[in-house]
């Protein structure tokens, strides 16, 4: 059983060869009389024929076949739930009035610069209707409208500021976006309870089939995003290793050996194949037990909200579907009234059976319905924008920096990890000449705009338009970013000369005034890390890396008595400004330097 499964036997079903055939294949033509015919490898394997894929016509049918509602139903409960718990929290229902408080002046980062908050009372209804939607979607309650409910606010929020965007917020939205078009409150609905028609009724396969294929895309791309080699080498997460939850296995290796193997070579290889083994009869039950050890490690890891449940609710997804019927079935008699229903589902009028194929007259192709036809074609088309998006940078060529796209929906999830030493906000008066400097972040919430082109100039133009209330007119800004990329040298980001007010950026255009990442230096962080582990734990290092004709201004407070440069290769100018004395250093030299100073 794989991407399309067969009727459900069990949740953690036998080898095939141990196993009767499902009642689908026991309906086949027979090859001797009082005989069935054995199934194909493929029909075992993957859980149909190869000929099922040789015409559009057989394609949807095999797509619109009729499948246990059980499983699918389950799932839309747990989703439901986790959304209605994920909304306070990550959402921010909780903390509202701290981030849209009406007349805050406060810069912000929408997709689009036409989108807008609501005023804070409007903000309010705005999620108090995405938490009804999301439970509605939970008890299966007017699920189409709840679907709705849920959606349109959560992706409103969601364009509302780029800075709060990771990948399993994104997850959530395309997952609620999926059921929309699903059938998923055909089973422990309320609307089961409301429409005979709609309680335990059959869904077509392609239900299963996109959520299958979403949470295989979510787990493979991100595999295919680890073969970088800042993750292969061990860079991205060089510090996990130190969490307590690798402590067993720093007993039997050190702290180095175990990010390089458990956290980055772990992660690498559970991403890649998690897909392929969730997908198989043989090795679904290493696999479930394997995903489930990773992600709740990754609930105590990180805080990442619901993602690691909501993760543990899309595993049972690849099981046969009707896996809640045979669990529900090992309670207690008495205890089965307060559950879900065990009886086998009945039929629904949007799948296509086999028996109807059997009996229609041969050479006869079945008249398929808009709606079977439209759900092919929205698994098809689904799966092949899913696969495309994430390798879509080279048309959004704006958001690309260091790393490629806005982080978010590539699943390069922990791949790069940053630390900014340095942050310096510079402004101009266009008309007196008259020059500013600003405390990073201010008027802003967030501090993701240092690390995104297409965030730094939103922050230009709302800064620019601010600044006119403080008589700073027509003002310039500039900003100096000083950024280390997976424990390279810090370097700067954005070219400091250029006025980001008038800069120009385009979605679809490289960003001419970002900075090259200085890769050719990558080979040097093995030399960093063992001038580190020469130093005691009193002092602190710092490794910076410039281009050419261009200065860093730094002022040495009197709390760094001991403080001085090492030149570690070119040549750079030193330049005291309180003294007014400059000095020369060439590779290899250092020079001390007293507190208290500007140093240049």
């Amino acid at each position: 059983m794989s991407i399309f499964p067969e009727a459900p036997l069990s949740p953690f079903p036998s080898p095939e060869a141990e196993r009767p055939a499902p009642p689908a294949l026991q309906q086949m033509p027979r090859k001797e009389k009082g005989a069935s015919a054995p199934p194909s490898w493929a029909r075992r394997l993957l859980g149909f024929e190869r000929g099922d894929l040789s015409g559009w016509h057989r394609l949807v049918c095999l797509l619109n076949r009729p499948t246990d509602p059980a499983g699918l139903g389950v799932f839309r409960f747990l989703f439901g739930l986790l959304m209605a718990l994920d909304i306070p929290q990550e959402r921010g229902l909780s903390y509202l009035d701290h981030k849209y408080l009406d007349g805050l002046q406060v810069c912000r980062f929408p997709l689009f610069n036409f989108l807008e908050p609501l005023p804070l009372d409007w903000m309010y209804l705005v999620y108090t209707v995405m938490l009804l939607g999301a439970v509605g979607i939970m008890l299966g309650c007017f699920y189409r409208l709840s679907c709705l409910l849920f959606l349109l606010p959560y992706w409103y929020v969601f364009f509302l500021d780029k800075t709060t965007w990771n990948n399993h917020s994104y997850l959530y939205g395309l997952l609620g976006f999926q059921l929309l078009f699903m059938n998923a409150n055909r089973y422990w609905s309320v609307d089961g309870l409301w429409h005979p028609r709609k309680r335990n009724a059959h869904v077509p396969l392609w239900n299963y089939t996109v959520l299958r294929m979403q949470i295989f895309i979510v787990y493979f791309i991100a595999g295919i995003k680890k073969l970088d080699a800042d993750w292969v080498e061990g860079y991205s997460m060089g510090s996990l290793g130190r969490h307590w939850l690798f402590s067993p296995f720093r007993l039997l290796m050190s702290e180095e050996l175990t990010s390089l193997l458990v956290v980055h070579g772990g992660g690498l290889v559970l991403d890649l194949t998690a897909g392929f083994l969730l997908f198989l009869d043989a090795t679904r039950p290493f696999a479930l037990f394997f995903v489930s050890y990773f992600h709740c490690m990754n609930s105590q890891l990180f805080s990442i909200g619901m993602f690691p449940f909501t993760m543990l609710a899309t595993s049972p997804l690849f099981c046969y579907p009707d896996w809640p019927r045979r669990l529900i079935a090992c309670f207690p008699a008495w205890f089965q009234m307060f559950l879900p229903l065990t009886k086998p589902p009945q039929r629904s009028l949007e799948c296509v059976y086999l028996e109807m194929e059997q009996q229609r007259p041969k050479g006869a192709a079945k008249k398929l319905g808009l709606r079977q036809k439209l759900g092919a074609i929205f698994t098809v088309l689904y799966i092949l924008e899913q696969f495309f998006l994430p390798y879509s940078h080279f048309i959004t060529k704006g958001y690309n920096n260091w790393t490629n796209g806005l982080y978010g929906y590539s699943w390069d999830m922990m791949v790069h990890s940053r630390s900014h030493q340095h942050v310096k906000i510079t402004y101009r008066d266009g008309r007196t000449g008259e020059v500013g400097y600003l405390n990073p972040g201010v008027f802003t919430q967030s501090r993701r705009w240092k690390d995104h082109a297409d965030m730094l100039k939103q922050y230009a133009t709302c800064l620019s338009h601010l600044l006119r209330d403080y008589n700073v007119s027509e003002p310039e800004i500039y900003f100096d970013v000083w950024v280390s990329i997976n424990d390279r040298f810090q370097q700067r980001l954005f070219d400091p000369n250029t006025d980001i007010v008038q800069a120009h950026w385009s979605p679809f255009q490289k960003t001419p005034w970002l900075k090259p990442l200085l890769i050719d230096l990558s080979s040097w962080r093995t030399k960093l890390t063992e001038i580190e582990k020469t130093l005691d734990n009193q002092t602190e290092v710092v490794f910076i890396a410039d281009f050419p004709g261009l200065h860093l201004e730094n002022f040495v407070s009197e709390d760094l008595g001991n403080t001085s440069l090492h030149l570690l290769k070119g040549e750079v100018n030193v330049e005291v400004v309180s003294s007014q004395k400059n000095y020369s250093l060439q590779e290899g030299e250092k020079i001390q330097v007293r507190a208290r100073l500007n140093v240049m």
